[in-house]
């Protein structure tokens, strides 16, 4: 149900074809209609099983027909999926020429051979690099000098090798830059890393391994102890253990336990290397611990006790505790500071950056002599830096009308720069060191496209959709200037709308196979997300999520009220809980759509929130309501996409799952599809897509991503007709 760990976008492209019985060459940029194949032109789809499965909850009788689907063991569940898969590539057969375009063309816009700016930290500097032809990154450390020999701390493609999928969690050098902890899994799944660990002088990893790790874990600061989380059978991320190097992984300390089902912990680190901190939250409530990073056998301290509705997090400067904070009375966050004896009175505390509704605290980033603040205005991401000696604030700011910029920060607490990445629609992504003193941004990359592009081709444009409650929506979108506006336009709407997570305007390289075809490609800024603030967030979830489908249908339909598309021109994209809002907005407003991909569909609301053995459930009450309580269950129960799939006329869809995901189980699009097909009254095409070795975010390797992606956007295409 969580949202991927970055968005995925939508690019199609029109190959060269040859006009019917003329041979006559088409333009590479022009898009051909072609005859449009319908459901009865193609073989019939699988059949599977129906096993009715009753069930009674609040007084109401409810039967599941494809509840068994389910159990990923039984043999007849992967007959069925490898059969949908064999007929997806049946139907998408006279496509195979286009995918291959399309990925040739995608797989031309990434610089393979490429490396990302290097930071300094303790000595080091660190960096990674892609090569050309191999899908993984390598990553590399120089010491103290940039023209240094390199060091080789992980290659993404040695280890990878004769794996299924491969997923990297990430690494951490200890104090003394002696020893690498990593972790990594080859289930193709977000859940069950493996932690190891690497002797550097010698480049020989150490015996200590352990399994089934949640993939976080920090160093103390003598070298030989790390803390860790491991999930629980459900995958929630409960305990923290405490591992000596050298000791057996069976043997390590339990040093907390959550044992609130709707809370995960997490544990980091200071930028001052003082403290290890483990964070517990929910989505309403949280709670930080603390231990010296130098005395890591010390009980670890309350920070401050939870409290219903108060949400914060803590950081630490050699003179005083940084917080964010909000509780229920102020949505967005605040900006405090705390003093580093007797910071359990939070009398102690005081405002540094007070609360404004009108302005979203995202992030801070401390450093010995200013914080770096994100923040979000008018749906709008901007950095300010304060100065801590007179706490005068600055603002870095941006010239176009809608955009993202995101703040790397500094690891090292002395920095005299910030690091932060900026990105349009129609930018590619660069990346800046801010100077403090200067107060000057430098330029260290630009992400290249080699095949060329040029921003100035395209026209960005921030507009707004009135829903139906009077609230304006915003919607980002580009197309090739000079289009003309009649309504005739291809059009791609995507957004995601839950957790509180922004459909921020990123510049995608994929997506302009499709704009520069005539395309609009458009995001939606919908509630449930926290584009507009966390009111905006609160405004989507709970007893208000159906503001959620309403804001997105509100937004197609000012799309063709503007003409820049029509219904039968537009397509529709989201995924994991954007891929609910697929299967609601589609039960609602079918005929507004032409196209809808939903990769990796949240569909199963009712069937999912009852069972708390799945992962992400209990947590989640927060998000979507305890089915348990009547009135919860009754909401959901009227917006759920599967529950209310019925006899009408459906759009063409394409649904994706992946067998290894342990967000959102692959039985969700397989169930909803079977259903689909079953009640449907249309003669459009619906397919299911299963990545049998890989899990949330799809395949793991660069090329093999670029490959599922060419599929997707090869359906748009056919289904189309261009």
């Amino acid at each position: 149900m969580k949202k991927l760990l970055s968005k995925l976008s939508i690019a199609l492209v029109a190959l060269l074809v040859f006009a019917c019985g003329q041979g006559e060459q088409k333009s590479e940029n022009q898009v051909v209609t072609t005859t449009l194949k319908m459901q009865s032109d193609y073989p019939t789809p699988p059949t599977v099983a129906v096993k009715p499965q009753e069930f009674s909850e609040h007084g109401y009788k409810r039967t599941d027909n494809y509840f068994w689907l389910k159990e990923k063991s039984n043999p007849e569940v992967i007959k069925y999926l490898e059969a949908e898969n064999a007929y997806a590539d049946t139907v998408m057969s006279t496509t195979k020429d286009l995918q291959k375009q399309l990925y040739e063309e995608m797989k031309g816009r990434i610089k393979e051979d490429d490396q990302s700016v290097p930071f300094f930290e303790n000595g080091y500097y660190y960096f990674s690099r892609t090569e050309t032809g191999k899908q993984y990154r390598t990553y590399i450390r120089k010491k103290g000098d940039l023209n240094a020999s390199e060091e080789i701390l992980i290659d993404g493609n040695k280890m990878s090798e004769g794996q299924p999928s491969f997923v990297f969690a990430g690494y951490q050098v200890s104090t003394d830059n002696n020893i690498l902890a990593y972790s990594n899994n080859f289930t193709g799944s977000y859940a069950d890393f493996d932690l190891k660990f690497k002797d550097l002088k010698t480049n020989i990893d150490l015996p200590d391994v352990i399994n089934k790790t949640a993939g976080n874990f920090v160093w103390a600061n003598d070298n030989k102890t790390v803390f860790y989380t491991i999930p629980n059978a459900s995958l929630r991320p409960y305990r923290v253990y405490q591992h000596v190097l050298g000791t057996d992984p069976k043997k390590d300390k339990l040093i907390y336990e959550e044992k609130n089902e709707q809370f995960n912990i997490g544990v980091s680190k200071s930028i001052t290397n003082d403290f290890i901190f483990i964070s517990i939250g929910s989505f309403t409530s949280s709670e930080v611990r603390y231990v010296s990073a130098n005395e890591p056998n010390n009980p670890f301290k309350i920070f401050s006790p939870r409290e219903k509705d108060v949400l914060y997090s803590v950081e630490h400067h050699k003179e005083k505790f940084f917080i964010t904070y909000k509780d229920n009375n102020n949505k967005n966050y605040k900006v405090m500071e705390a003093p580093l004896k007797g910071h359990e009175d939070k009398k102690s505390w005081k405002d540094v950056v007070p609360h404004d509704p009108k302005v979203k605290i995202e992030g801070i980033s401390v450093f010995e002599k200013y914080l770096g603040i994100s923040a979000r205005t008018n749906g709008l991401l901007e950095i300010q830096i304060m100065n801590l000696a007179d706490k005068s604030i600055k603002k870095i700011n941006f010239p176009e009308p809608t955009y993202s910029v995101y703040s790397l920060g500094n690891p090292e607490y002395q920095a005299n720069t910030l690091r932060y990445v900026y990105t349009s629609l129609n930018r590619p992504s660069s990346t800046y060191d801010y100077d403090f003193t200067t107060a000057q941004s430098k330029l260290l990359k630009t992400t290249e496209i080699p095949s060329g592009f040029n921003p100035d081709n395209y026209e960005v444009k921030r507009i707004f959709a009135k829903s139906a409650d009077g609230v304006e929506v915003p919607i980002s979108l580009v197309h090739k200037k000079g289009i003309v506006l009649d309504g005739s336009s291809p059009t791609l709407l995507y957004s995601y709308g839950s957790y509180g997570y922004s459909t921020d305007a990123n510049f995608d390289s994929d997506v302009y196979s499709l704009i520069d075809r005539g395309f609009v490609y458009a995001l939606a800024h919908i509630r449930g997300g926290s584009d507009m603030g966390e009111q905006w967030y609160e405004d989507g979830k709970l007893l208000k999520k159906k503001n959620t489908f309403i804001d997105f249908i509100a937004c197609a339909e000012h799309l063709v009220k503007e003409k820049y598309t029509s219904p039968d021109k537009l397509s529709i994209m989201g995924g994991s809980a954007g891929g609910l809002l697929m299967g609601a907005v589609v039960n609602m407003r079918p005929e507004l759509f032409k196209v809808v991909v939903a990769y990796v569909p949240f569909v199963d609301v009712i069937n999912t929130m009852l069972d708390t053995s799945l992962p992400l459930t209990t947590q989640e009450y927060e998000q979507w309501g305890n089915p348990n309580d009547k009135e919860a269950y009754d909401y959901m129960m009227s917006y759920s996409p599967y529950d209310n799939v019925a006899k009408k006329n459906y759009p063409n869809i394409l649904a994706t799952g992946g067998l290894n995901d342990s967000q959102v189980g692959y039985q969700e699009p397989t169930k909803w599809v079977a259903k689909l097909r079953a009640m449907k009254t249309d003669n459009n095409i619906i397919l299911l897509k299963t990545n049998m070795k890989s899990g949330h975010g799809g395949a793991t390797g660069r090329f093999d991503r670029l490959k599922e992606q060419a599929f997707e956007y090869a359906f748009i295409l056919q289904r189309l007709g261009l």
